[in-house]
């Protein structure tokens, strides 16, 4: 739980919250991230790659939030953590007067029969582009403010920012219609509209049991900030114990007029909650970090868009690698890589639902966006488009001056090789812990294996979408081979017909060889980054046991992990006990500037000195080291960024899909081999 005794004060010297200070809420369409400090400060609108509403993480003054928090002249203790076994998030204030609940939440249905019904319109077959969507869902951000003890004052602000703080919009507080306020209950709702989205608030009041007690009032008034593009309203509340305020902000809709009741949302956030705690038994993980596996399951699904079975590959953009650098990124798409990593994670752990999604939309991809020479794009929206054109927003500051503010992301252009690798190991796993391979998919499966057999020996940008020049990537050569044998696997499991069979097997293993002799320094003793540099360690090789490429205990991959262990300043990739992608002084990605150590290679280092560890006690117990050290790095809610600077802070876009894979990835092999030992 986050501790903290003045959150007041916490956005005074930069204007913005730390990245690790938010936790996050969803619906499964789009996200928020909500402050240890009450700021709800990023949200885009209805779904993940919309654009934004709240953007403040980005520009502190024109980004756009909506806060509740303690009066200012309040000093507080906050305490941040989910409710048992959900993703409604709770931030507690504390003080010697009283003590304050903030719940945060998007609503889920709780109807097991819709549900199932919904998810066999997802995976049925149906014409390219047509998205079906739950009717019972409803598209709401749930934000409800409750004294525990005593009494407090709150303040409330909701400034909304429009595209990305690029519209103009009017805001009008509207007297209720429709239905009736008991003494019990009074209703105000806020409209704010702009040319292409339009949303309103509503709030309502519980009086609590007490008769004898004041009752609280909402009244908003509406105020202008200086650099934002419209007004918003703002609103002092006293609350005793036992009296709550419940703010709900959706779509506006002149047709609907029945005001939104506390018992509505009461009954709202228990189907919410049902549902999460019914979802998250289906996980097979019993271990030593249960808590933490559970809570990456949890961001995982928040990751995923219902509608097609997508996943994206953070929720957020342009959140920096470096404070004040250009690595600034849109990661709200799915990528074929960190989509088929995932699949495997849910697979293993009892999620097949998830997988089956994820699989037919993968296959929909193949059947309609392979170019004509065979190549499937790297990645797509949540809806499987291609056209994700890169586009600077110059108008907003950055995270903490960090600029340019990226959207759409021009990384969907490159050549990466290295995803046939991880799209064909996902699809094998999927029939060996999901649903069976159909023969239509083995053939659109042969006809990738096909054109791997033709492609492997080219050039390309790999894993890390580097900007500069294309080279002979190790990384990728190796899922190259990877792509190959999962198809062969595959061939002999089910018996299915393999006219290549022998050309699959020869170009398989020209590969393997290929890469044990230029993807390898027999000088330095270590596998490298490209044939081209081969003096450039690159952490990326670690996955090469992970896929069975090679035995974990395997001389020149232990020689591999023992280099890559080293400090940067002695030829490693290990510091403080976090690993970087690479040396970027002596690699040039063609992006520039410095970055922090990769949660995700952290991880595979982990998982690889697991395996090693299997054959090599002292491998096993730097294993188990490295773990409880990347953990501590998390943030309060075990939530992970891309990477970790050099301060400690988290940096990047966040959560990050591939972070939190790749933790339940070496949690659940790391238990499984401490626990046979």
């Amino acid at each position: 739980m986050h501790d903290s005794t003045d959150p007041t004060t916490m956005r005074s010297s930069t204007g913005y919250m730390p990245v690790e200070d938010y936790g996050l809420i969803g619906n499964m369409r789009t996200c928020a991230l909500v402050a240890t400090d009450g700021g709800l400060d990023f949200m885009c609108w209805p779904e993940f790659d919309s654009p934004s509403v709240f953007c403040r993480l980005l520009d502190k003054d024109k980004g756009g939030h909506f806060s509740i928090s303690p009066a200012q002249r309040s000093r507080c203790t906050t305490k941040q953590k989910y409710l048992p076994s959900s993703n409604i998030l709770q931030t507690r204030y504390l003080n010697e007067e009283g003590v304050i609940s903030l719940i945060d939440f998007f609503p889920r249905p709780n109807d097991s029969a819709s549900a199932a019904a919904f998810h066999n319109d997802t995976v049925s077959p149906k014409p390219e582009g047509v998205i079906i969507d739950r009717s019972d869902l409803k598209k709401w951000l749930v934000r409800r403010v409750e004294c525990l003890r005593g009494e407090v004052d709150v303040d409330v602000e909701i400034f909304p920012a429009f595209n990305y703080a690029q519209d103009v919009h009017d805001t009008r507080i509207e007297a209720p219609k429709g239905g009736s306020s008991s003494e019990a209950e009074c209703h105000q709702r806020v409209v704010f509209m702009s040319k292409d989205l339009s949303l309103e608030l509503n709030a309502t009041v519980n009086c609590g049991d007490d008769p004898e007690t004041e009752k609280p009032v909402v009244k908003f008034e509406i105020q202008s900030r200086p650099k934002l593009l419209g007004q918003g309203v703002v609103a002092s509340l006293h609350l005793h114990e036992g009296q709550s305020v419940s703010f709900v902000l959706r779509q506006h809709d002149e047709n609907v007029v029945a005001p939104i009741t506390t018992d509505l949302v009461n009954h709202v956030q228990f189907d919410t909650h049902d549902f999460w705690s019914k979802w998250i038994l289906k996980t097979r993980y019993r271990g030593r970090w249960e808590e933490i596996v559970t809570r990456s399951l949890f961001i995982l699904k928040l990751l995923t868009y219902e509608p097609t079975g997508a996943i994206v590959a953070a929720p957020t953009f342009s959140i920096p690698e470096d404070f004040g650098g250009s690595r600034n990124w849109d990661y709200r798409f799915s990528w074929v890589r960190d989509s088929s990593f995932t699949i495997y994670i849910l697979l293993r752990l009892g999620f097949t639902e998830e997988a089956e999604a994820y699989t037919n939309f993968i296959f929909q991809r193949i059947k309609h966006n392979r170019s004509e020479d065979g190549a499937l794009p790297i990645m797509f929206t949540i809806r499987g488009e291609t056209d994700i054109p890169e586009v600077e927003l110059s108008h907003l500051e950055g995270y903490r001056c960090s600029q340019p503010v990226r959207i759409g992301n021009g990384a969907a252009f490159h050549v990466q090789l290295d995803i046939y690798g991880e799209l064909m190991d996902g699809l094998y796993l999927a029939n060996k812990f999901g649903k069976p391979t159909t023969y239509d998919q083995w053939l659109s499966i042969r006809e990738i294996t096909n054109y791997v057999c033709t492609i492997w020996k080219e050039k390309d940008m790999s894993i890390w979408e580097v900007r500069g020049e294309k080279q002979n990537f190790v990384y990728s050569k190796i899922m190259l081979w990877v792509a190959i044998d999962r198809a062969l696997r595959l061939a002999d499991k089910r018996n299915f017909p393999c006219p290549a069979r022998w050309d699959w097997l020869r170009v398989r293993d020209e590969i393997c060889e290929e890469v044990m002799d230029k993807g390898y320094n027999h000088e330095l003793e270590t596998f490298i980054q490209s044939y081209e540099h081969n003096e450039v360690l690159d952490s990326a090789v670690l996955i090469a046991p992970l896929v069975f490429f090679i035995a974990p205990n395997d001389p020149r991959f232990t020689k591999t992990l023992d280099q890559i262990l080293k400090p940067p300043e002695k030829g490693g990739l290990t510091s403080t006990g976090l690993v970087y992608r690479y040396n970027s002084a002596k690699s040039n990605d063609g992006v520039g500037g410095r970055e922090g150590a990769f949660s995700m290679c952290t991880f595979w280092l982990v998982e690889a000195l697991t395996r090693a560890g299997a054959y090599d006690s002292k491998y096993l117990n730097k294993a188990v080291g490295f773990f409880e050290n990347i953990l501590s790095f998390g943030n309060h809610l075990h939530m992970f960024s891309e990477e970790i600077a050099r301060s400690g802070e988290q940096l990047g876009n966040t959560p990050q899909a591939f972070s939190h894979l790749a933790l339940i990835s070496a949690a659940f092999n790391l238990n499984r081999i401490t626990e046979a030992r």
